[in-house]
């Protein structure tokens, strides 16, 4: 039996849910996900399918958070409030210790500063808690000689430039996003999932690996104490199980800014749309400049934790190094463990959102985004979209 396909699509992305609907035919019975797209701050594909999905149905999207985290920072610093190339001491300077005075805020948000983890790991309570997080982390270490290498601060990341955040204007990561980016903008992408929203939350549904994915996760996680395991918790008295994050009421509530973010594609969509482009009549979040500079490579080659080819731009992904090359220079965005995938590419004004709920392993953006983007993006280059 066809799974059937919700939603619409603007005249001239038929071919969005095409392949929309091709993909869905070959997945494993039971699929439920959401894809959304904007050009130009216009809605042009906004599809779903599941049995109990609809377009409002909220699911963990994992690092696909560390998007708004970053947005954040980028609007602090197009307004003067953060500079770049401050010690990160200036704001914070209990972070100074064991050798980690001279680290800048760029370099931190590059994934620079070496302290991935801590030696002993987070309890439950820790992680879903990024003030928590940034006093052990403030105390720690670092795993290399910060600015020198780079790694994915995976969990932690959104804890490192929160503190920052706070430091710096008194108010917590979150509480800025929701007043300058969700809620004017009434995004169904949430830090922090308030409690009557509850019941459109979909629980993620982890999958029993391939033979070859567990192989694959293997020869990625090292052993039991090395920097990936480290970095994602699994050497901790209570090892983290990734997959189940967002499932745990505490990281909903808490929405820790590397990991704990709820969303729609909608939602995850609707917030690169406002970064880049007019959005119901406000001016993009992000001027040009900030957009370029967030955008610019500044981490590219090994990356120490995740030991294989990656690239970054302030916090952001380099989205079209890192998954997709036929997006234009200076796209820039986030993918999430489940499968979720965001970004903006401000040369086409293309804003796109995925989500999914099965746990699509090995992590990162799932497959399946690659033939979805190119679909969304080949259908606004003939549709006469992009400038």
């Amino acid at each position: 039996m066809t799974q059937e396909i919700h939603g619409t699509v603007a005249d001239g992305f038929e071919a969005a849910r095409e392949e929309f609907a091709a993909f869905v035919a070959q997945e494993r019975p039971g699929y439920e996900g959401q894809l959304c797209a904007y050009v130009h701050g216009r809605r042009v594909v906004d599809l779903w399918t599941g049995d109990g999905a609809g377009v409002d149905s909220l699911y963990g999207v994992f690092s696909s958070t560390k998007g708004a985290a970053h947005l954040v920072a980028a609007l602090l610093v197009q307004d003067g409030t953060l500079e770049l190339d401050r010690k990160v001491t200036y704001y914070w300077p209990e972070f100074g210790s064991e050798g980690k005075g001279a680290l800048t805020l760029r370099e931190l948000l590059a994934h620079r500063a070496g302290v991935v983890g801590t030696d002993t790991g987070f309890t439950r309570q820790e992680l879903a808690d990024d003030r928590q997080l940034a006093e052990r982390l403030a105390d720690q270490r670092p795993f290399w000689r910060p600015g020198t290498a780079f790694g994915y601060h995976g969990l932690v990341i959104g804890a490192l430039v929160g503190e920052v955040v706070r430091r710096a204007t008194g108010r917590t990561l979150q509480d800025v996003y929701e007043e300058r980016v969700r809620a004017p903008y009434g995004l169904d992408f949430f830090l922090g999932l308030p409690a009557r929203h509850e019941t459109r939350f979909r629980s993620t549904q982890p999958m029993a690996p391939t033979p070859e994915q567990r192989a694959l996760l293997d020869r990625l996680a090292g052993g039991p104490h090395s920097l990936s395991a480290i970095a994602f918790n699994r050497h901790a008295a209570e090892p983290t199980d990734l997959e189940l994050l967002p499932n745990d009421p505490l990281i909903r509530a808490k929405g820790p800014a590397s990991v704990g973010g709820v969303a729609s594609a909608r939602g995850l969509a609707g917030m690169y749309a406002a970064a880049i482009s007019e959005v119901g009549g406000k001016a993009p979040l992000l001027k040009e400049d900030t957009a370029a500079e967030f955008a610019q490579f500044h981490s590219v080659g090994y990356d120490l934790v995740s030991r294989a080819h990656k690239s970054f731009g302030l916090g952001f992904q380099a989205t079209a190094d890192t998954w997709y090359p036929f997006l234009g220079a200076g796209a820039f965005g986030h993918s999430g463990a489940a499968g979720s995938q965001a970004f903006a590419d401000p040369r086409s004004g293309l804003a796109y959102g995925y989500t999914r709920r099965r746990f699509a392993f090995p992590g990162g953006a799932a497959p399946e985004n690659a033939r979805l983007a190119a679909a969304v993006h080949g259908a606004a280059l003939a549709a006469g979209q992009v400038l």
